[in-house]
């Protein structure tokens, strides 16, 4: 049988532009209007900061030109990239470093469109014809970092930086012990500090000395970071700080500047300290994939070389203990292979010839050879990290009004940090030196920067953690949608069940035997992709039926089941409502079973009907074979009927533990399916759904998503939906939910590609584990905003007062909450999925 759903997945495409001009939201909204006007458009998803613009459309319905004259049509240019560069820049890892390199790339020639990814530490590059690697470098190092392009042999973020051993860790301790000596002379042992001079009428003692020093000694990088910041019109954390520093020696206050350039500095390294941790989850994927692979030549030869050098058709070596270099198919040899690293099941698997194998998973007890199917780039493991890092580009709602609140409060509290340090004085006459030190406190509260990382750093350490248990987030606004649903609707076949059908009864009618029947089913089904008709040909194929029939016009009938002509004569092979709706049968007749709900089958008495108890067949085992959670398949033409086939799917041993688990969370689970009323029953039964729908075609399982949202929503506000399926047969609906979970996507391009998450294996224990580190992720990104603004409104509220000073603004208020949101963040890494003990776990 074949369901297919009423717009084909493969006429769905996405089409990315450059848009350097599209720079604002105001340009984004007058893009979206523009392109909507089109037929067949999906998502559109302008992002201003790179200057790109992603289109989903239907390519049966709008073509790729159309799209580019309604964005012409808006008044914007388009340009053509030759294509595409990544940078590592490690010290980029915060959003005003971020903001600074893309001042300084912004305007470079041939530059179309700049992505920045801080908590990463990446910089993606549209560059045009003539522009070349060492062009981008040069404007990101004009902006104060040094940047490697991924390209390169070396990759920075490959190895943790030596924070502590660095040429700032070192003169920052140098400036630390400066101050204390200052510090000491100055208010310890006063009458040990002399006058050394006087300058431009300043009087200085030996103490001043030594704070300037320290302040040229560990505050020099941030002077640097500051010029930066100035010219490339970054009101950022390096030019408030050098601004604060440069005024604190010139107002003769330089204990304060320099206590500001080393808790400062001492500050700046632990968040690269903190940053490198948080990096730490994508470093582990990196290093999941082997360096080098044994290749297998023809002459029986082996060689050693690069597993990046791998071709397709290579046949590799894999000892027990090693990693396997790529995706690709066992050919010879017998091992249990442990998949964690992609699945996250930590049960290994049997391989054996023909199964597949992929990059990154360890061979554990035999010798394996593999056939190399995918290039090194391309394998499931180079993707998935791929995804991990891109998912940083997409901010969720949060990272987007976090922006925006950053944006209007940081000049706000500058103005009011100038008018602090001037309008008492200059006004009432009060105190220079106080309220100097209080304009001050308030230029460093003014810095957003633990606010702003709050929630990417949150996002980042979600999604790694994520990927290293099996389940790939495609962006952080997936990963706060999943926390966020209400509802989760299940699919049945190859979601709850494990999809490996197989017949279990074969019941023929009207004095026709088995093998006529499942040569006749057989024979309809060889053309169809369904999992019944493949199951229904395996089954045949087992039993050795001959099959010499002569098969024409073939159609699948979406959601019932298939039609063919065999041997001049049309055959229907499917549930039985598929015969009910016939209007030429001769001799059948529908009856209501009023107990199930069912349509069952019978036969009126005629010469054709040979087989006593015929009518009692139809009425009665159908009915029964359903009750027990079998799916029913009718053979026959037009006006006769050949048999009954029944055909049964294994629920997955966890099933039931993962409903419950879901549902202990909160979560409402429905089943959805287009399976037969009595098979689904006996399915929700078994695992404890007590809500479902079956018989559904695949355009009203994507209305009842709608009807979800609609019913389980609050007042006019619609309910979240998350639908999870096999990422093929559910595409509508798996498109329309708020978030589209697809199964066992190892390998599965589709899934891997479309999904907005996708279980790598084919295990539903993960499904509990992704609700749970999405409510953590989202209590976690809350935390962190509520608590950043809260300490800077005391910190505020304090400063004029005299009881928050300087080091209380660095240490609490920038330092303390920098290392608080990035630690609270790194809690996700610890969330790890359960695993329940369950009768089988076989696969």
């Amino acid at each position: 049988m074949s369901e297919s759903p009423s717009e084909s997945p493969d006429s769905s495409r996405q089409l990315e532009l450059l848009v350097p001009d599209m720079d604002c939201p105001s340009c984004a909204g007058k893009v979206r209007k523009s392109v909507e006007t089109l037929e067949g458009i999906g998502e559109i998803e302008p992002r201003v900061t790179s200057g790109r613009l992603i289109v989903e459309y239907d390519s049966t319905v709008t073509a790729p030109e159309e799209i580019r004259e309604r964005v012409r049509a808006a008044g914007y240019g388009i340009e053509d990239a030759s294509g595409e560069l990544t940078l590592s820049v490690p010290e980029m890892d915060c959003p005003s470093c971020a903001g600074k390199v893309e001042n300084a790339l912004g305007d470079l020639e041939g530059v179309a469109g700049i992505e920045t990814r801080p908590t990463s530490g990446r910089v993606t590059v549209a560059v045009a014809d003539g522009t070349d690697a060492e062009t981008v470098v040069e404007a990101i190092e004009s902006a104060g970092y040094e940047a490697t392009p991924l390209s390169d042999d070396t990759d920075p973020l490959s190895e943790k930086q030596a924070v502590w051993r660095s040429r700032r860790a070192i003169g920052t301790a140098v400036g630390a012990v400066l101050v204390t000596v200052g510090m000491a002379l100055a208010f310890v042992v006063p009458e040990s500090n002399p006058l050394v001079g006087t300058i431009v009428g300043r009087e200085y003692a030996l103490s001043h000395l030594l704070f300037i020093a320290a302040v040229a000694v560990a505050g020099t990088p941030i002077l640097r970071n500051g010029y930066y910041s100035a010219r490339n019109r970054s009101l950022d954390i390096d030019f408030l700080m050098s601004v604060g520093i440069v005024a604190s020696v010139a107002a003769h206050h330089p204990f304060e500047g320099a206590l500001l350039a080393v808790l400062f500095s001492v500050a700046e390294l632990l968040e690269r300290f903190s940053m490198d941790r948080a990096r730490d989850s994508l470093r582990e994927l990196m290093d999941l994939s082997p360096d080098t692979a044994t290749v297998k030549r023809e002459d029986g030869s082996e060689e050693t070389i690069p597993a990046d050098d791998l071709s397709i058709g290579d046949t590799v070596v894999v000892r027990p203990g090693e990693k396997i270099p790529a995706d690709g198919a066992v050919r010879e040899g017998q091992s249990a292979v442990d998949q964690s690293p992609i699945t996250g099941e930590s049960v290994p698997e049997d391989k054996s010839d023909g199964d597949e194998v992929y990059a990154g998973t360890i061979s554990e007890s035999g010798y394996l050879e593999v056939e190399v199917e995918r290039a090194a780039d391309d394998s499931t493991l180079a993707r998935i990290i791929r995804m991990v890092e891109d998912a940083e580009r997409e901010k969720t709602e949060r990272e987007q009004f976090i922006d925006r609140f950053a944006s209007v409060y940081t000049p706000i509290v500058v103005v009011i940090a100038v008018a602090a340090a001037v309008v008492p004085p200059l006004a009432f006459g009060a105190s220079w030196s106080y309220w100097f030190v209080v304009g001050l406190t308030l230029l460093v509260i003014s810095c957003p920067c633990a606010l702003v990382i709050s929630t990417p750093v949150s996002v980042v350490s979600g999604i790694t953690s994520a990927a290293r248990n099996g389940v790939l987030i495609k962006g952080g606004k997936h990963l706060e949608a999943v926390g966020d649903s209400d509802v989760l609707a299940v699919d049945k076949t190859g979601t709850l069940t494990e999809g490996d059908l197989s017949v279990t009864d074969v019941i023929p009618l009207e004095g026709a035997d088995e093998e006529d029947v499942l040569q006749r089913a057989s024979a309809a089904e060889r053309r169809s992709e369904h999992p019944i008709g493949q199951a229904i040909v395996g089954y045949a194929d087992e039993q050795e039926v001959d099959f010499d029939l002569e098969v024409s016009e073939f159609e699948a009938l979406a959601g019932k089941g298939v039609r063919a002509e065999i041997d001049g004569e049309t055959h229907y092979v499917g549930k039985p409502d598929l015969f009910e709706g016939l209007a030429d049968l001769e001799h059948v007749h529908a009856t209501t079973d009023g107990g199930t709900g069912l349509e069952s089958m019978g036969y009126e008495t005629s010469s054709k009907c040979d087989r006593p108890g015929c009518l009692d067949v139809l009425a009665e085992v159908v009915p029964k074979l359903e009750a027990e959670g079998k799916t029913v398949v009718i053979v026959g033409t037009a006006d006769r009927l050949l048999g009954v086939v029944g055909v049964a799917d294994r629920v997955r041993p966890e099933a039931k533990w993962a409903v419950s688990e879901l549902q202990d969370q909160g979560v409402r689970v429905v089943m959805l399916t287009g399976d037969n009323e009595g098979t689904a029953r006996a399915i929700a039964n078994e695992v404890g759904i007590n809500e479902y729908h079956a018989e559904l075609l695949p355009e009203e399982k994507l209305e009842w998503i709608d009807r979800l949202e609609e019913e389980y929503g609050e007042g006019d506000e619609p309910a979240h939906v998350a639908m999870v399926g096999d990422g093929i047969n559910d595409a509508p609906a798996l498109a329309t939910a708020t978030v589209g979970v697809a199964m066992g996507a190892a390998g599965t391009d589709t899934a891997l590609e479309t999904a907005d998450v996708a279980l790598i294996g084919d295990d539903l224990t993960r499904l509990p584990y992704l609700y749970e580190l999405s409510g953590k992720a989202n209590g976690v990104i809350r935390q962190n905003i509520w608590s950043s603004l809260a300490v800077k409104a005391v910190l505020a509220a304090g400063a004029p007062f005299g009881i928050v000073t300087v080091i209380h603004a660095v240490v609490i208020g920038d330092m303390g909450m920098s290392l608080g949101v990035t630690g609270n963040a790194m809690r996700l890494a610890n969330v790890e999925p359960e695993t329940p003990e369950l009768e089988s776990r076989d696969r």
